[in-house]
Parts: C-alpha cells; structure tokens; sequence
C-alpha cells in the first residue's frame, strides 16, 4: 500500500490496525509511490544506477524525492503544492471569464487540460504568437465540446477546419488560446496565481543540494519524471533546459520519463511484489502483527 510522505505516526498505527484486524490482511507493506517508481526504473536500466531522484507531478501535488538504494533520503523531500487538480480548476476559472461558464464541468475540461495543453520552451515567444491575428497565430486550436450523445469525447478540430470556420449543428466549441501553455506554466511559477513556492526546476536543485556532496552528481544524471503532469508535451524538454541551467557547470544532466507515467509507480509494485526480497524482507505478516503488534511496522517500513 502507497502512503504520502511524512504521513502521521497515529494515521499509520491506524492504518496497521485497521488492516489487520478489521479486514485480516496476511501481510502488508506500507511504501511510497516514489520507492516504487524508483524500483521500476532501476530495474529497466542497464547500468543499474543505485540513486534515483524522482520528481512525481501528481492530481494533487508535486513531489521531488531522492532514493537511494530503495530508501528514501528524507532530508531531500521537496512539497509543491501545484498539481493537475490546481492546473484543472484555475483552467476552469480562465476559460469561466473569457467564454463559457465551465465551472461545473471539472471532467470535461480536465480532458481539455490533456488534449491541448503544453508546455512552452519559451514563454514570451508563444504569448506573442497568441497575439498574432489569423493563420499566423500558430497557437489558437479549436476543442469541440462532448454532447454525450453523438459525441463521448470531446476533440480538437485541425488548423485547416478551423481556419475554415465550419461548424455543425448544435456543436459547442472553447477557443484555445494562450490558456495551452499559461496554466502548464504554473508548474514552473507557481507564484503566478500568488502561491508563494519554488517551480519544478529549483525544487529540484534544492533537493539535490540537500544531499552529501559524492551523491549529487549521481542526481543529476537520473532525474524521473512520473505522474500525470509528466504527460503535457514538451515538459522533459523544459525540466531539462532549466535543470542544468540552474545546475552547476560540471556536472551531467539527464532526465527521463518512463512511456508510461501515470501507472509506473503501479508497474514497480507489481515487479517488486514478484520478488524474494519484497515476501521475506519488506512485508509484515499477520502473525508478526499478532505478536510484536504496531512496534514492528514502525521498525520495517518507518526505518
């Protein structure tokens, strides 16, 4: 079972107890989604690196946390609270003011989220293009809207049709603008819309910084990027650019993300629960429970 970072004491005894003794669970292993991802992606690579820095943009919140050896270094956790939720609802509010009222509509404009945005490599450039009047705005896209009867699924129309201005009967459209790549941005400026926190990039310099200095290097060159936000196109790219411009001269930079962002933490427990290592070493069994009570889960996964 996944479990947030820094989660409290009393909500983990609890978890423990309600577990084992409400529901009977045989064994259990209390781990975090970033360990998983971590294991994943060590088992896949060909060189085995044993540090992995994973940087997890979930619904809710962004994390950043540095494994090493399948433990997690806690003093290099870093907590952005910008995630696809925040991205979805302040969409909802941008696209409320300057068109349609959507602000019921969470599901339907979180696909909107997914099929039209991305994340710019230069800010300034783009708002400038959305400036621009007709074709040359390379920008503007046109999402068609569900009706959830001939449609179950909204869509994007194609610069030609767009552009063409044909339009079928009864069909809702949300004109695409500078929203594709303003609210991604967040991710970066989270001080945009007054959240007063660091962006992706320099959480994660932040994070590796905190760390012994023989293990920084190693960081650098095995950022992971996992979670949905890891999906906007163009964001491997941005962490990239301003990773090592922030990072220091000499040392490499690489940043990965897996096919398969969103159920890659998932992909690693399915292989680590295939192993020895996870039955013998990582679990607690009913009857250990039994007889050491919630001592022994605080010794195995809070150690």
């Amino acid at each position: 079972m996944t479990e947030p970072h820094f989660n409290f004491t009393s909500i983990k005894d609890a978890t423990d107890e309600i577990l084992f003794e409400e529901y009977n669970f045989k064994a259990l292993c209390r781990i975090s989604a970033a360990q998983l991802s971590a294991f994943k992606c060590h088992k896949e690579e060909v060189d085995k690196r044993l540090i992995s820095l994973v940087v997890d943009t979930g619904y809710s919140f962004t994390h950043i946390v540095p494994v090493f050896n399948g433990k997690i270094l806690k003093k290099g956790i870093k907590r952005i609270n910008v995630g696809g939720k925040l991205l979805t609802n302040h969409l909802k509010e941008i696209l409320s003011y300057r068109q349609l009222h959507v602000l019921d509509e969470t599901y339907v404009i979180n696909q909107v989220k997914e099929d039209t945005c991305y994340v710019s490599d230069d800010f300034y450039r783009d708002m400038s293009i959305a400036r621009l009047k007709g074709a040359k705005n390379t920008v503007v896209r046109d999402y068609v809207l569900p009706d959830y009867t001939h449609l179950k699924r909204g869509y994007v129309k194609s610069a030609t049709e767009m552009w063409l201005g044909t339009k079928k009967e009864n069909e809702q459209i949300l004109r695409m603008n500078n929203e594709r790549f303003a609210v991604p941005e967040l991710l970066f400026h989270p001080s945009d819309i007054g959240i007063q926190e660091m962006g992706i990039p320099e959480a994660i310099i932040h994070s590796i910084e905190q760390l012994p200095v023989e293990m920084q290097p190693h960081c650098y060159m095995n950022i992971l990027l996992t979670g949905g936000c890891s999906l906007f196109p163009g964001m491997k790219e941005r962490v990239f650019s301003e990773v090592r411009s922030l990072a220091p001269y000499d040392v490499d930079v690489a940043v990965h993300c897996p096919s398969r962002p969103v159920t890659h933490a998932w992909e690693g427990g399915a292989a680590l629960s295939k192993t020895d290592v996870f039955v013998g070493k990582m679990c607690v069994t009913k009857a250990e429970y039994d007889e050491h009570g919630k001592n022994i889960c605080r010794e195995k996964f809070d150690s």
